[in-house]
């Protein structure tokens, strides 16, 4: 598990499969977020160990990754930027949940 705070933001929690294609490119996008300023505090859990599968099962997400924005459903497989930033960015309209 790696975790990067850089100054206080949404708490972001990345559960990642191995071998995942999508898994790897969500966490090199959220890392590039993290380098570009972005205030978000990233937690990268392996969806093997027991967080994950905790996580897995309380979510039951269809794809790899699972992303869960301050404890709450965000998105499952591809990493949906716009609506990321959307929320990110405190868009009016834009929230998390299924979708």
């Amino acid at each position: 598990m790696t975790q990067h705070t850089l100054r206080p933001g949404p708490a972001l929690t990345l559960v990642t499969a191995p071998g995942c294609h999508f898994c790897e490119d969500a966490h090199r996008h959220l890392e590039g977020m993290i380098a570009s300023g972005v205030p978000l505090q990233l937690r990268v859990v392996e969806a093997t160990s027991a967080e994950g599968r905790s996580l897995l099962a309380e979510h039951r997400p269809a794809m790899n990754p699972l992303l869960i924005v301050d404890g709450t459903y965000f998105s499952a497989g591809r990493l949906p930027r716009r609506k990321l930033d959307s929320l990110l960015s405190g868009t009016p309209g834009i929230g998390a949940g299924r979708g």
